[in-house]
């Protein structure tokens, strides 16, 4: 019981504490203030973009950047097929390919050599080091909260919060896809099947033949007749009758 009072007063106190005011010199030429002319800001633009063929059909999404050696963006990666993220191929497309406008807010990303048949014949994209494990993960992010002493818990929260959102909203749309293809018509093609065999087994109830055979009336047997009696013979010797 102590315990969990020292643990809810811990959470009250990250969560209330505020930042600690330090004066420092902030340094010319290092920090970016505001968003320029002509700036655009990767999340905003390419990350998470959906990427549309010659068609507007959505056939990716931007999933990382590849810088070259001048940290300059010379080409991104982009998670095409699968479900959900699994199954996905990851391929390599060159910046310059890509048709990006901007039309009132709206940001829409082209390619228009991506159709089906050449992303189903393209090979992964090849890297050259092993993306970060889920422990080195956990332990970069453990250490960002250690050395940013004044982050609150509920900075902490809207920023993972934030983080999933893309994750999300991807799992969502997928899930309605694979709903609208796969279960929706399976649904229906079951019910379809269950409704005819029930009007089946329905007709078959109602034209089956009576099982019961109603028992055989015995016919009457006709009486025998009694043989015919020949009439007697009379003796020749007998006498005629006397009138």
């Amino acid at each position: 019981m102590q315990r969990g009072v020292l643990a809810l007063a811990a959470v009250a106190a990250l969560w209330t504490m505020p930042a600690l005011a330090q004066t420092a010199t902030v340094p010319q030429d290092v920090f970016l203030t505001t968003q320029g002319e002509g700036q655009y800001l990767a999340k905003d633009l390419l990350l998470g973009a959906k990427v549309h063929n010659a068609e507007g059909q959505i056939v990716g999404d931007v999933e990382d950047l590849i810088l070259n050696a001048d940290n300059q963006v010379e080409g991104v990666i982009m998670g095409v097929g699968g479900f959900a993220g699994w199954g996905e191929k990851r391929v390599g497309v060159a910046l310059s390919a890509l048709q990006i406008k901007n039309e009132n807010g709206v940001v829409t990303v082209s390619l228009p050599q991506a159709t089906k048949e050449t992303l189903d014949a393209l090979t992964a994209f090849e890297r050259k080091q092993p993306p970060k494990s889920l422990l080195d993960r956990a332990i970069e992010k453990a250490k960002e909260l250690s050395d940013k002493g004044s982050v609150t818990a509920k900075e902490a929260y809207e920023k993972a919060k934030e983080e999933a959102g893309p994750a999300l909203e991807k799992a969502q749309e997928a899930a309605k896809k694979t709903y609208e293809e796969s279960v929706k018509p399976a649904l229906e093609k079951a019910g379809e099947a269950t409704k005819e065999a029930y009007d089946a087994a329905k007709e078959a109830m109602e034209t089956k033949p009576s099982t019961e055979t109603p028992a055989a009336t015995p016919e009457a047997t006709p009486p025998a007749e009694a043989p015919a009696t020949p009439p007697a013979e009379t003796p020749k010797d007998a006498a005629p009758a006397q009138p």
